[in-house]
């Protein structure tokens, strides 16, 4: 992971502008919009906070939202994970996924989706997250914290259903053992418990799920969503593709590795 914030290559560039409408003439250079949106993930800024060097901020949020609600990231993020996926020898579509959750402290003043995850002792949301072997996260939702694991997932339907037939397998700790896997079984495609002994305490890696585990943790770069600070659970989702983005960019186009 780069330490410090770098503005895009034009390799990185290149890989994001096919997903744009960059022939359009426009008073902002697109590129110069998507260095904001990374930097603010990257550093934590305030969008007013936002350096003189880049467009305005208010210019830079409407992008954001656009993009958000056409599920322009979403779309580079799948993308990029297939690219990624290619360059290190594997089929561009995952034959497995691992599921969990993470919960997460919610910015005060906002009310929309809030819960209190009583286990982790957390006032706040929860963040599912999809992982191929490789750790690269395909699909996430987020949602009040006190809502089960299970349950929550059901959301994640829609993008199994639409997955390759190459999809066969799921892996998950015991809260995704019911409701979600008696779900995906329907369809053909088996859940696999992968947990830790219940006798053994504190942090074990386990085998199988690890991947998304590690890729939990490497949401601590990305200071914006060190903490859920967004009004809608949309916006929330949004930054977690784009960490993910950034992630694939730096492996694809840089020699810094992860």
């Amino acid at each position: 992971m780069i330490k410090q914030y770098i503005r895009l290559t034009d390799l990185q560039w290149g890989a994001i502008s096919v997903f744009l409408d960059t022939k359009r003439k426009r008073k902002l250079n697109l590129r110069d919009v998507i260095d904001a949106i990374f930097y603010i993930l990257r550093t934590g800024c305030q969008w007013r906070n936002l350096p003189d060097s880049y467009p305005p901020w208010q210019a830079i949020f409407w992008y954001f939202s656009k993009w958000k609600k056409s599920n322009i990231f979403a779309e580079i993020n799948i993308a990029l994970n297939k690219l990624d996926r290619k360059n290190n020898g594997r089929d561009e579509n995952p034959a497995i996924f691992s599921a969990d959750s993470q919960s997460v402290k919610l910015a005060p003043m906002i009310w929309e989706n809030r819960g209190l995850d009583a286990h982790k002792k957390v006032n706040g949301r929860k963040r599912q997250f999809l992982v191929d072997s490789g750790g690269r996260l395909w699909f996430a939702k987020v949602h009040a914290a006190n809502i089960h694991d299970g349950a929550a997932a059901l959301g994640f339907m829609p993008d199994i259903i639409c997955q390759n037939e190459r999809l066969v397998k799921i892996y998950g700790d015991q809260a995704y053992a019911g409701v979600f896997a008696d779900e995906i079984e329907k369809h053909k495609i088996k859940f696999e418990k992968a947990a830790k002994p219940e006798s053994t305490k504190g942090f074990i890696p386990v085998a199988k799920r690890w991947v998304v585990e590690r890729t939990i943790a490497w949401s601590n770069f990305f200071r914006r969503i060190v903490k859920d600070y967004e009004y809608t659970v949309t916006s929330s989702v949004g930054w977690l593709y784009l960490a993910n983005i950034q992630i694939m960019l730096q492996r694809i186009y840089s020699t810094d590795k992860i």
